[in-house]
């Protein structure tokens, strides 16, 4: 069982608080509690009204957002808070119960072109995953039971999952004019029935965790961890509004030479090569001097 780790963000507004957490508490449903009485279906709710300044708690997918009275100051008492949601839920408490009837929130999707002509990304107004996930095959897919319906289709050659988008690659025996909309419908139902996107703790799963990614970020040399922190800072952003992702594999200290994974619209890009030319090594020369001298790409 992976260990909830809880992270404070804030809000637009100063009174509201958001606990975010490192998995998915809930099947992508919402649920908002005014009142201890309101709370009946969820006993962590109810536990969290117990706390004189909670006025209201909303539960969502991969946090929960507090708002507060104004007898204290979320400066005083967020730690606390912090501390008992993450023992609560790592003591297998309860967040809802099953026979819960949550709020419903429409779920949207549209359909995003990208640089790609083989893949179109479908983002949602929701996170789906709290890692990326790439699956070539149905056997791969077995963790994601959206990526296995999804491999139903003939047309579906592969499927990339990032925070809240599904990048997905065709065969050429099919047009996007055909099948983005027949696609763009089933995965917004498939969100909004609240099935599993991925599930929770299969060890593949686990492995993408974030604890375990910084347990592995951990052992790197430090050339390493710099081209991983220029990567996540400079270049997923970018990389992921065009439907895919790049992923850090190697760096030789020897041959100076980095090497990456390309994922989703990345993956067989006609443009990705240049792309990794002329910008990522460019910047990784500039900004690392004399440690790099070439980067090479592996699709993912």
């Amino acid at each position: 069982m992976s260990t909830y780790k809880v992270s404070i963000q804030e809000t637009n507004n100063p009174s509201i608080l958001k606990f975010e957490l490192n998995q998915f508490i809930t099947k992508h449903q919402s649920f908002e509690f005014n009142n201890i009485d309101e709370a009946k279906s969820s006993p962590l709710a109810q536990q969290l009204f117990y706390l004189p300044f909670v006025k209201k708690v909303y539960i969502s997918s991969n946090f929960i957002a507090i708002e507060r009275y104004n007898i204290v100051e979320w400066s005083d008492v967020q730690d606390d808070v912090l501390e008992q949601i993450q023992n609560y839920l790592n003591n297998d408490g309860v967040v809802i119960k099953d026979s819960t009837a949550a709020k419903k929130t429409p779920v949207t999707v549209y359909a995003e072109s990208t640089p790609n002509p083989s893949v179109m990304k479908f983002v949602a107004n929701k996170k789906l995953v709290a890692a990326t996930f790439e699956f070539t095959s149905i056997d791969e897919a077995k963790v994601s039971p959206l990526a296995t319906e999804l491999f139903h289709f003939p047309f579906v050659k592969s499927v990339f999952l990032d925070e809240n988008f599904v990048s997905i690659t065709k065969y050429e025996v099919a047009e996007w004019n055909d099948i983005t909309m027949e696609l763009r419908e089933f995965i917004r139902s498939f969100i909004e029935n609240g099935k599993d996107i991925v599930i929770a703790n299969a060890p593949e799963v686990t492995k993408k965790s974030p604890e375990a990614l910084d347990k592995t970020f951990e052992t790197l040399d430090d050339t390493s961890k710099e081209i991983i922190n220029i990567l996540e800072e400079y270049v997923k952003p970018a990389v992921a509004s065009d439907g895919g992702n790049i992923q850090f594999e190697s760096y030789d200290v020897t041959t100076k030479k980095v090497k990456v994974i390309l994922q989703g619209a990345c993956s067989g890009c006609p443009s990705s090569t240049f792309t990794l030319k002329n910008g990522i090594e460019n910047m990784l020369k500039e900004m690392l001097k004399d440690k790099v001298d070439s980067v090479e790409a592996i699709n993912g």
